[in-house]
């Protein structure tokens, strides 16, 4: 039988922020958390701090960062930063609304809904681009580079590329999943059913967050 050093991935949401709960698309610019966002985190963190890992990465932007603090203050890691687990660049659509976006530019929005991977928004990247740097990221994380056990702190399109490393899915076909704010994702790397693969266990498990808001928000 194959053998190989089993890999487990925590994958985390960042908490809500002010652009979430203003229904605002993110991507690379930012804006920190709201306090339920903050209270998210601070759920989440109590519930890792009953979990064993190694170590905690995240990406750089200022929100999962803030998310990612959060939760050190309950486990005791220090925050390791990679801008590859950035959520995508949206370019001109940043910090708008989608009637804003049909406003000023509906053209950019349907050609996002045409679902062309290739697709690069004006100012922005392609779907393809950021799902590229996410798996690069993602494949460090399963080398045993920063231990067998990692918690990763990143955004909904990297959730979204993590899915679609697992799971297959083409880039050119839509999400088939929600994820919310300050969800945890348990995605294992090993020898399951006989052969090495990636298996998802858990997919935005929100259970921490029981009594404390949650949406499904963009970016």
């Amino acid at each position: 039988m194959t053998t190989h050093p089993e890999i487990t991935l925590f994958a985390i949401r960042h908490g809500e922020t002010e652009l979430n709960a203003a229904e605002r698309y993110q991507g690379h610019c930012d804006s920190p958390l709201t306090e339920t966002g903050r209270k998210q985190a601070a759920a989440l963190g109590r519930r890792m701090a009953k979990i064993q890992f190694d170590a905690l990465v995240s990406s750089d932007l200022g929100r999962a960062q803030e998310t990612a603090a959060i939760i050190a203050g309950y486990t005791g890691h220090s925050v390791q930063s990679d801008r590859r687990l950035r959520e995508r660049h949206y370019g001109v659509l940043e910090g708008l609304t989608f009637p804003e976006i049909m406003a000023s530019h509906a053209q950019v929005q349907q050609r996002l809904d045409d679902n062309d991977p290739d697709y690069i928004i004006p100012g922005g990247e392609s779907h393809r681009q950021h799902y590229q740097r996410n798996v690069a990221a993602i494949e460090e994380l399963e080398s045993g580079k920063f231990g067998s056990r990692i918690a990763m702190v990143g955004h909904g399109g990297v959730l979204d590329s993590l899915f679609r490393y697992v799971a297959r899915l083409p880039l050119d076909r839509p999400r088939c999943y929600i994820t919310a704010n300050a969800s945890l994702t348990i995605v294992r790397y090993g020898v399951y059913y006989g052969t090495l693969r990636r298996v998802i266990e858990t997919w935005g498990d929100t259970a921490h967050l029981d009594g404390i808001g949650h949406h499904f928000r963009l970016g």
